[in-house]
């Protein structure tokens, strides 16, 4: 078993390749399959991230896709047509035709379960302003991992959908006042900060309240702006959440990405 799987133990576990403008992926794995959600990376340096991880591309079972953005796309069709990998996907963002051919390609129906191995899968509509854009959560070995980024709002079909998990990457995109002030242009930053743009921090901690932290055992920061947030902004916004039990959460970095993160 490679080291960064064996470091992870057995049962569900996640990391990040990196989360961020320049680039997101996320890996999924249950000790025997392996998913990779998104490849915002180019071929090559997802494919030194993997390695990073202890993951080879040959070892993947499937990339799922949640919307078309670039940051999310880059490296899907590189990576499927290197490797052969099955590519799950909505047909909208299909349509957006970002991602060339592809070797497999299956369709999600938003909000229809599937299976990927040891793997329950259910796509959620979110809204964002991309053709069909969806986000995931992921069950295997009895827990369930919530993939949670992209999406202007907390609305009641996210947070009905997201609740009950085990743990959680989430969106903290921008601090409001950060947005405000920040070098973007006035469109983007209606964009941004619109009902169909990215989770401010704030929103982030509402949605948080709305789901219950309970059960979570891992909170992601993720998404981070280069621009309109810092780390500290995002943790100050969830910190009063976690009743002191901060070990819980954690942010997902542009570069470094996360470790093997083991959900028990």
């Amino acid at each position: 078993m490679p080291q960064g799987l064996d470091k992870a133990g057995g049962g569900l576990r996640f990391a990040s390749l990196g989360s961020g403008s320049k680039g997101n992926a996320t890996l999924v794995s249950d000790g025997e399959s392996h998913v990779l959600v998104d490849c915002g990376f180019a071929l090559k340096e997802a494919e030194r991230r993997l390695a990073r991880l202890g993951v080879d591309p040959s070892q993947l079972d499937a990339v799922l896709v949640t919307h078309e953005h670039g940051d999310h796309v880059r490296g899907v069709g590189p990576l499927a047509r290197r490797y052969q990998l099955p590519v799950h996907i909505t047909p909208g963002t299909w349509l957006s035709g970002k991602l060339g051919r592809l070797p497999q390609c299956h369709w999600i129906t938003p909000q229809a379960a599937f299976q990927v191995k040891g793997f329950s899968i259910e796509p959620v509509t979110v809204p964002h302003d991309a053709r069909e854009p969806v986000q995931f959560t992921l069950s295997a070995a009895g827990r369930r991992l919530g993939l949670l980024t992209d999406l202007g709002h907390p609305s009641d079909h996210v947070c009905q959908a997201f609740t009950g998990c085990d743990a959680l990457v989430l969106e903290c995109n921008h601090d409001v006042q950060m947005l405000a002030e920040g070098p973007y242009p006035p469109s983007l930053k209606r964009r941004v900060g619109g009902d169909w743009g990215h989770l401010a921090n704030a929103q982030a901690a509402t949605l948080l309240k709305r789901i219950g932290l309970d059960r979570l055992q891992h909170i992601v920061c993720s998404h981070l702006s280069e621009h309109n947030n810092r780390p500290e902004l995002a943790l100050e916004a969830l910190t009063p959440l976690l009743d002191g039990d901060e070990n819980r959460l954690t942010v997902a970095d542009q570069d470094e990405g996360l470790d093997w993160q083991a959900i028990h």
